[in-house]
């Protein structure tokens, strides 16, 4: 290889370099942004006051102290845009980031019983009710700043479900999977991942059985599927590590354990990229 294509090689390179660290500097001063782009994950970020910031669209809200949160859906397309408009500024500017895309598992379920895999038309209105009081209240947006907080593990125990993966029912494909399920005995105590209000309290709805979901505050927020006991009402606060129900296997489920959550508005996003691996995470205090 002749002196002049190493030389012209070692120009591209750091061409690229230079690019890579204009692209990833090109945030006004004073922005931050903490977390991963790639599908399923929470971004975290922290702006001055009176900044504005849009993502897909939509104006995210920020605490009194600049903090804001979104999340990219297990689905996300390739390209990002992140819209900010610094105060005093006339006009907002886009700032474009590559998505990264996952490859999930797909998971075979099988001897379910016939009428959780295609439910009987008698259950069919029950069904859409119970979607659409979720749909709703996912659409809540309260002021807490729980989000903020390292999360914990609401619960310990084996992984026996990852996020995103497609389940096969009884044969037949269906929705994928947006939570992660730990492997716990009917009964095992479910604490609060992180400070927020309960918003939906649900001891039995027809897929998921007893149903929580606690907003962390800006849109994101935890639930918690095929409980035994719910152990918080609707409007109730909780701290982080407070016990808020009994895990167990109702609604849709082969066996016992906690289906975990996390939704971003209508992003299904990845729970287990909030906390710890399970073999290191800090034991539950409460």
């Amino acid at each position: 290889m002749t002196a002049r294509l190493l030389r012209g090689i070692a120009l591209v390179v750091a061409a690229l370099v230079a690019a890579t660290a204009v692209r990833a500097a090109e945030l006004p001063s004073g922005i931050s942004l903490r977390g991963k782009w790639t599908q399923g994950a929470v971004l975290f970020g922290k702006a001055p006051v009176g900044t504005r910031v849009w993502v897909g669209g939509r104006e995210l809200k920020l605490t009194p102290g600049g903090n804001f949160v979104f999340g990219l859906d297990r689905d996300a397309p390739r390209d990002a845009v992140l819209r900010v408009q610094m105060a005093g500024q006339a006009d907002p500017r886009d700032y474009h980031y590559a998505v990264e895309q996952r490859q999930y598992k797909i998971q075979h379920i099988d001897n379910l019983p016939e009428k959780m895999v295609t439910p009987p038309k008698d259950v069919i209105d029950r069904i859409i009710a119970d979607a659409n009081e979720v749909k709703a209240v996912r659409q809540i947006e309260t002021d807490g700043t729980g989000f903020l907080q390292p999360f914990i593990w609401p619960a310990r125990g084996r992984i026996s479900g990852v996020f995103g993966s497609q389940r096969i029912l009884n044969g037949q494909p269906k929705q994928p999977h947006y939570g992660v399920d730990v492997a716990v005995p009917v009964g095992t105590k479910v604490h609060a991942p992180a400070d927020g209000v309960v918003v939906l309290a649900e001891p039995n709805l027809y897929y998921t059985g007893g149903t929580l979901m606690v907003d962390h505050g800006y849109g994101l927020q935890s639930a918690f599927l095929h409980l035994s006991k719910l152990l918080v009402k609707k409007g109730q606060h909780v701290k982080q590590g407070d016990v808020i129900a009994l895990s167990g296997m109702s609604g849709r489920a082969t066996g016992p354990h906690l289906d975990w959550r996390v939704n971003w508005f209508d992003e299904r996003v990845d729970a287990q990229m909030l906390v710890p691996p399970m073999s290191s995470a800090t034991p539950i205090q409460h």
